[in-house]
């Protein structure tokens, strides 16, 4: 079977190097924390060639290609009842998973922040994850805070996961090449973490700041509280973009105590 065309409505740009390739699935650090690794959206299986020599953890395909499959299935003739067809936003990963699993992949640019959403939703299942991004999303993801592109995406990945930004690619190191410059994220879950507030209130102070995020946070948290609160509530004379995670979590229980008072 000859090589498959990169579909456009997918995403699709496949890694050329086979060096980087290699250098971003010895990126996976199980120790003994993981025996499951998914790779989403493998295409040609640049990555896959490397994931299946490793032994000390079984990996698992998913593609939503179907020419991708049929050349997978070829290729690989070994592994075929390891690659499933079908959409990873869309899968139930607690059904196919009922251990601890990593997640790897070339992400599709088009979909890679909805990727890391699903991540976070299954944090309790997904102890690492390493992955493809556009250039400018991975430093907005893995970036301090100040910067205006630093948003809600930055601060529930940085509170969950250490963040590491790896390595940078050219546009040439993928076929087609893509019209922005990539880098590879990889995420750590923290363990026995306690984020320190309440969680539901924590994503919902998050995201209503992050709504009007050109607004001083008294603006923008305005439907969360009551005017005279305001005087305890610290950070108020701030923006959503310049507060790190564990400042939102102190946002998070100053607004609850305020609340409590009522």
């Amino acid at each position: 079977m000859q090589n498959i065309s990169a579909k456009k409505h997918l995403g699709q740009h496949f890694l050329k190097d086979e060096t980087i390739a290699k250098q971003i699935v010895e990126s996976l650090n199980p120790n003994n924390r993981y025996k499951q690794v998914l790779e989403i959206g493998p295409g040609m299986g640049v990555l896959t060639q490397f994931l299946f020599e490793h032994k000390e953890y079984h990996t698992t395909l998913i593609e939503i290609d179907k020419e991708a499959i049929a050349y997978l299935k070829e290729h690989f003739t070994i592994h075929r009842d390891q690659m499933l067809e079908g959409d990873f936003l869309a899968m139930n990963l607690k059904t196919l998973f009922s251990e601890p699993v990593a997640i790897i992949g070339n992400f599709p640019y088009n979909i890679s922040t909805q990727i890391l959403f699903k991540i976070l939703e299954n944090r309790e299942l997904v102890p690492e994850a390493v992955g493809m991004f556009q250039k400018e999303v991975a430093e907005r993801i893995a970036g301090e805070p100040g910067n205006k592109e630093y948003g809600i995406l930055s601060v529930f990945m940085q509170a969950y996961y250490d963040v590491e930004l790896l390595f940078m690619l050219n546009e040439n190191d993928f076929s087609p090449p893509p019209r922005v410059k990539s880098a590879v994220l990889r995420f750590e879950r923290k363990e026995d973490f306690i984020l320190g507030c309440d969680e539901k209130a924590f994503f919902r102070t998050v995201k209503t700041a992050f709504n009007q995020r050109r607004k001083t946070l008294r603006n923008a948290l305005s439907s969360l509280m009551n005017k005279k609160d305001m005087v305890a509530i610290p950070f108020l004379d701030k923006r959503a973009e310049t507060l790190s995670w564990q400042q939102f979590v102190e946002l998070t229980n100053s607004l609850a105590e305020a609340n409590k008072e009522k």
